[in-house]
């Protein structure tokens, strides 16, 4: 399992938002297991995706932990750093 950070100029609910069409269904076909405002967690292919989106000192910090999708993951941080 890997963890990663990343600060972005988004706010946490586009983060969120951005998180969810990069892994969901209309990108990578990683099925949503759990949703609400400050987090989203995907499962397919056999790993997962958990992102978290929240705000420190003035900015977003999004911080991801997946198993299988590192690639992937260190791909959606560049779209959003």
């Amino acid at each position: 399992m890997a963890r990663y950070s990343v600060n972005t100029k988004l706010s946490p609910a586009e983060a969120i938002k951005k998180a969810i069409a990069y892994f969901g269904a209309e990108g990578l076909g990683l099925e949503v297991t759990e949703q609400n405002p400050c987090c989203v967690s995907f499962v397919g292919g056999g790993g997962h995706v958990m992102v978290t989106a929240g705000t420190e000192e003035n900015k977003t910090v999004v911080e991801l932990e997946t198993r299988e999708w590192d690639y992937h993951v260190r791909q959606f941080i560049q779209k959003i750093a």
